[in-house]
């Protein structure tokens, strides 16, 4: 199956680095004209030298407002959003009870509100040319939750909630809403949630990487390129019968049916 987005245009977030930089690659590959964006523009700078290629949109997702602002000079620089990759950064490790307040209402508007605020200014025009792809980036702890990850679990679920709500809502448009739920991908993310899990219980970090293989029926951790790869068939025309669901890129980690 060959897929060919050369007249798309895509906006991800999160890209320069990780999930969303192999995500921007893949579908740029495919053919799609891609802006990408993230907190830091030294970083989206190193990670995409070529400024034709990959316009270049530096935006903090906590920022009040930042949402409709970065849909604005989204639609300016790539002349409309025909797939929209969210990808939030990830909050800090804490415990269910351990979080503060501030950090409960900080990290909602980053990983929520200015999503939820991005998407509902880049649909209508999906809808209008009744054509769009929304995938969305979460975790696997939106089904099985992850110990001392309680913000990541609470708010990505709460996204899932928005994101197949949204499905039904535009299905008949030719929008299509899906989310893909990383498992341990061979990202800066995870090596940073393995030190801090070995630092909590006293192990090395090879220990505790080895005890991560020993959950996973593939015995290794992913790549980003195949995270990617299923991001990318999300938003292809193949995949325009496929709406409100998660697809788990887990190397076989999840149990769950």
């Amino acid at each position: 199956m060959r897929i060919d987005l050369s007249n798309k245009r895509a906006l991800v977030l999160g890209a320069s680095g990780g999930l969303g930089g192999a995500i921007a690659r893949g579908l740029a590959e495919a053919g799609a004209t891609v802006a990408v964006s993230s907190r830091s523009a030294d970083r989206l700078a190193a990670a995409f030298p070529d400024d034709r290629a990959f316009p270049k949109l530096a935006a903090d997702l906590a920022a009040p407002g930042v949402g409709r602002s970065l849909a604005t000079r989204a639609l300016d620089a790539l002349g409309g959003v025909d797939i929209l990759v969210n990808n939030s950064g990830g909050p800090p490790p804490t415990t269910a009870l351990g979080a503060t307040d501030d950090q409960w209402r900080a990290q909602f508007d980053a990983m929520v509100m200015s999503l939820v605020d991005l998407t509902g200014a880049l649909v209508p025009g999906m809808r209008e040319r009744r054509w769009g792809r929304i995938v969305t980036v979460a975790s696997s702890g939106v089904v099985a939750p992850i110990p001392n990850l309680a913000l990541s679990n609470a708010l990505r679920a709460a996204l899932l909630g928005w994101s197949k709500t949204l499905a039904a809502e535009v299905a008949a448009d030719g929008v299509t809403v899906n989310m893909v739920l990383p498992g341990r991908i061979a990202t800066s993310r995870v090596e940073a949630l393995d030190r801090a899990n070995a630092e909590r219980s006293g192990r090395s970090v090879g220990e505790v990487e080895k005890a991560a293989l020993a959950t996973i029926p593939a015995a290794r951790y992913g790549t980003p390129e195949e995270f990617a790869a299923a991001a990318v068939f999300l938003a292809s025309p193949q995949a325009s019968y496929v709406t409100g669901t998660t697809i788990r890129v887990d190397g076989g980690a999840l149990r769950n049916v």
